[in-house]
């Protein structure tokens, strides 16, 4: 099972601002859909908040310190080691972990792959993505996209392979 970060993040690594996220990009939610579908995704117990509820045609893992934390049609563990059991039980071929900086932070040394959607921006963040060794990793795919109305910052969809995996 191939375990994947998936993350938009600006270019001094905010991923979060307030609870959401500090901008608008309709591209990056389009391409959030696309991969995610049909797949099992890792959030924490404060961005399965912020989504608010779980998301069609995906099922959520959400890890979470609390015992009683357990919202209808997602699965509650406690452990990034019980959220990759769980998926790999059930088959999964493509993990996603969607955040937040504590979940990333935990599984950075298990990730295989990071579609990244770089924000040329700075979004005066307040939650930040982990510091990283870019030098274990290598980009296979980046694709510019332009800041237009439905997306608010000019923006690089990125795919990164840890080239342990390569």
């Amino acid at each position: 099972m191939i375990i994947s970060f998936l993350v938009a993040m600006d270019e001094k690594r905010g991923i979060g601002k307030d609870g959401g996220l500090p901008w608008r990009l309709s591209s990056d939610l389009k391409r959030f859909r696309e991969l995610t579908m049909g797949h099992h995704i890792v959030v924490g117990r404060k961005t399965f908040e912020s989504i608010g509820k779980p998301l069609p045609g995906r099922q959520m893992i959400i890890v979470t310190h609390s015992e009683s934390f357990a919202p209808e049609g997602c699965f509650s563990v406690h452990s990034i080691s019980d959220a990759i059991s769980f998926a790999r039980e059930r088959g999964e071929s493509e993990l996603f972990v969607c955040g937040g900086a504590e979940i990333y932070a935990q599984m950075f040394g298990v990730a295989d792959r990071m579609y990244l959607t770089l924000v040329h921006a700075d979004s005066e963040a307040d939650t930040f993505f982990p510091e990283w060794d870019s030098s274990e990793w290598i980009e296979v795919e980046s694709e510019h996209r332009t800041a237009d109305e439905k997306n608010q910052y000019p923006f690089t969809f990125k795919v990164l392979a840890r080239k342990s995996q390569v």
